[in-house]
């Protein structure tokens, strides 16, 4: 039964939409907050590749049904699969996930993703690619991979880096949610509008019959509404953010919000505090190598380097933290993990160094990426 799970084929979980100008591809496992499957994955590659080589479709509208974007991977699919015996599932659906991203990335003609609803993990690797990045009041981000074992990925090390000051360190270590209108102010997003109006705006851009971005650019720009930022949001935050996310390490980082902690207990640091005291250690550690290392580098080495991380926890080479996170938060859900090693001082440079390091065996082969002349980038390290 687990191992059939696995390869489940729905021929409906994507849908393919439009006309011969403009195409859709609407995520569709609203039960599922379009939490993304390896069939998933190869169908929109498929179909994208077609419809970049189509001299009839001019764009490509990426969008989901139901209250989400998309929540990420199906991590617990993957996980079944992989406790099963075919670790390989994981890695190649990985891999997948990875390849999906870079070719939207680097896309031939301007994408248009409309983030109405959740937008997690495998979601915003997805959608922060798009040439156009709509959301909207309903919209909310977060990056939560640590809580179950694993790292921040799918191109996070690229566009987290690239926020202003250490903003993206605080979103991948705290798991923090923001809303689209902060989004759009950090530079995560870049139109924000009211959900009532998406489908006024998909009807709009059914008439485009050219790729001009500027074109596109005017009509987005017709539905767009000036996003109410909170007095209070994670952005406000800024200037103790950058005090304390900008150490060296992840210990000195907690030791930072502990001591602001005590001078002012404010809610979302001793939320960030809590968080970090019950993530996974050699995750966080991960993550913020990640990031940083991000920061110095184009978008295929951080997905080249993100490959090469995410293999070494499929394959369990270092540790079962993964494992032993999806079991804890996802399966049993008794939110109690063991993780191994317990602690942030026993998770030693070494043993991070081993997720980073390119084996030779054949089932840690390195991503390679294929000749693509289309990506720009969009986003810049802002420190």
């Amino acid at each position: 039964m687990a191992i059939r799970h696995c390869f489940d084929k729905d021929v409906d979980q994507v849908l393919f939409e439009g006309n011969s100008c403009v195409k859709k591809v609407i995520l569709n496992r609203p039960h599922k907050l379009n939490s993304l499957t390896y069939h998933m994955t190869c169908q929109m590659i498929k179909e994208l590749k077609a419809y970049e080589v189509d001299p009839k479709v001019k764009i490509v509208i990426l969008k989901g049904n139901g209250k989400a974007f998309c929540a990420g991977g199906d991590v617990l699919a993957s996980y079944t699969c992989m406790v099963a015996g075919h670790w390989s599932y994981g890695i190649n659906f990985y891999k997948k996930q990875i390849m999906l991203d870079y070719l939207v990335a680097t896309y031939g003609k301007p994408v248009v993703a409309i983030i109405d609803g959740i937008v997690m993990g495998g979601g915003a690797g997805l959608s922060l690619q798009g040439t156009f990045r709509i959301v909207t009041e309903n919209t909310v981000f977060a990056m939560p991979e640590t809580a179950i074992g694993h790292f921040t990925d799918v191109g996070s090390s690229y566009f987290l880096s690239r926020l202003p000051g250490f903003f993206g360190e605080y979103l991948g270590l705290t798991g923090t949610k923001i809303r689209g209108a902060e989004m759009v102010e950090c530079g995560l997003a870049n139109h924000f509008m009211l959900s009532k109006d998406v489908r006024l705006l998909e009807t709009a851009l059914d008439e485009v019959t050219s790729s001009d971005t500027k074109t596109i650019s005017e009509i987005i720009s017709k539905f767009m509404h000036k996003p109410n930022v909170k007095q209070h949001g994670a952005f406000s935050r800024l200037e103790i953010i950058n005090k304390c996310f900008s150490r060296t390490t992840v210990e000195e980082i907690l030791s930072s919000l502990e001591s602001e902690a005590e001078t002012r207990a404010e809610k979302w640091i001793l939320e960030a505090i809590n968080w970090m005291k019950s993530a996974c250690p050699t995750s966080l550690k991960i993550s913020l190598r990640s990031i940083r290392e991000g920061r110095t580098q184009g978008l295929e080495q951080c997905l080249i380097q993100e490959f090469t991380v995410g293999s070494h926890i499929a394959r369990r080479t270092v540790s079962d933290d993964f494992y032993e996170g999806t079991r804890a938060m996802l399966l049993d859900k008794d939110r109690n993990p063991k993780w191994d090693p317990s602690k942030l001082e026993l998770a030693t440079d070494e043993i991070v160094d081993r997720y980073f390091s390119r084996a030779d065996e054949d089932y840690m082969e390195s991503l390679q990426l294929p000749t693509r002349s289309n990506l720009v980038d969009t986003m810049r390290p802002k420190l």
